[in-house]
């Protein structure tokens, strides 16, 4: 078992930073980037203000805690994510997306905190058309497994099998243990467990919150709550080897150069309603 500690309100992944060269990347099944978002209190007047990006050959997954996000992108698609939602967008062959908050969000004080995954597509997927799945909160599965409250957010895990689209075997869950519950997670080829809030131990080591445990291939894991806890567990299987650069994941490097000119020349599609701004190739 191996820990990744982050830091509070700036929580890396397992990756490397996105703004370093072209890079190989660490993963855990098909996960290969993961964000703690906050928790961030904004003023009122003040908020969130991504400007349009590219992404190519991947999926990002959105989930919020608190707050709301108001995503757009090039499909035109316009959705508010709000907490317990589940956003999946496929980057595929290219994609361009914003993410900013409504006005009668921003007009108040408020807080916004939340998990922003990444997962690579198998080599047959990576070109994709991009597509834009929403899933609202009742539509995620959820149940009790030893008293402790689980949601299945992507993938099949304790009988129960989420909506939300895949492409390989992936799992994505969060639980919610009260200090002395103890949880067995269920098995899947590759897995790491994320602590949002509080502390776990496994096999008697402790893992903290903002850690990310990445767990041994094939094994069976009971994790036990030190304190009241929040964690996530990600997995499932490992699709090879995957290069990265700034929002730009593929497994060839040639693919990411061309998205890297694509995107300084400015011939990705643009975000209706949001054309004016958008950030430049680092």
């Amino acid at each position: 078992m191996q820990i990744i500690r982050g830091k509070e309100k700036d929580i890396g992944g397992f990756s490397v930073r996105r703004c370093l060269p072209v890079a190989k990347l660490r993963s855990v099944g098909p996960w290969v980037f993961f964000d703690h978002m906050g928790p961030a209190m904004f003023e009122p007047g003040d908020g969130l203000d991504v400007r349009p990006h590219p992404h190519v050959n991947l999926a990002t997954v959105t989930y919020l805690f608190e707050g709301e996000i108001l995503h757009r992108d090039s499909l035109g698609n316009t959705q508010p994510i709000k907490p317990g939602d589940i956003n999946l967008m496929v980057a595929g062959s290219g994609i361009v997306h914003s993410e900013r908050e409504r006005p009668q969000v921003r007009e108040q004080e408020h807080r916004l905190h939340g998990l922003q995954l990444w997962h690579a597509l198998p080599q047959e997927h990576e070109e994709i058309a991009p597509a834009f799945y929403h899933y609202p909160i009742e539509d995620i599965p959820a149940t009790e497994v030893d008293g402790v409250p689980v949601r299945v957010l992507i993938g099949t895990a304790y009988e129960l099998t989420s909506p939300v689209e895949t492409f390989c075997d992936t799992l994505y869950l969060e639980a919610f243990l009260q200090p002395g519950q103890s949880l067995t997670l269920p098995e899947t080829q590759e897995s790491a467990v994320y602590v949002a809030d509080g502390q776990i131990s496994i096999q008697r080591v402790t893992v903290p919150q903002f850690a990310l445990a990445q767990l041994s291939t094939n094994s069976c894991v009971t994790i036990h709550a030190d304190k009241k806890s929040r964690i996530a567990l990600i997995g499932g299987e490992p699709l090879g080897e995957r290069f990265m650069h700034w929002n730009f994941v593929s497994s060839r490097k040639s693919r990411i150069e061309q998205a890297m000119a694509d995107w300084k020349e400015q011939r990705f599609t643009p975000v209706p309603g949001d054309e004016k701004e958008y950030i430049p190739l680092p």
